[in-house]
């Protein structure tokens, strides 16, 4: 997400930031040089989530196993 940020809004945060000590400035300068490398990201191909389910169990099988793992609790707890 980009943010565009007027004149104004800078030089109120300079003079925030004008009083700091020395270390405090430098680690703001690093991160705000690291904020704006681009790095290239590994672009997600999301159609790699979708496709055909790829299973050696017959439907029955699978069937039971979904059956088996549900978990119905009937008892109501108190507050």
């Amino acid at each position: 997400m980009n943010i565009a940020i007027t004149g104004s809004i800078v030089n109120n945060y300079f003079r925030f930031m004008k009083n700091w000590d020395i270390d405090t400035k430098k680690d703001m300068i690093i991160k705000l040089t690291e904020s704006i490398n681009f790095k290239t990201r590994n672009k997600f191909d999301f159609s790699s989530c979708y496709g055909a389910w790829e299973d050696n169990r017959n439907s029955d099988d699978i069937i039971n196993e979904l059956r088996g793992d549900r978990v119905n609790i009937r008892e109501i707890e108190e507050f």
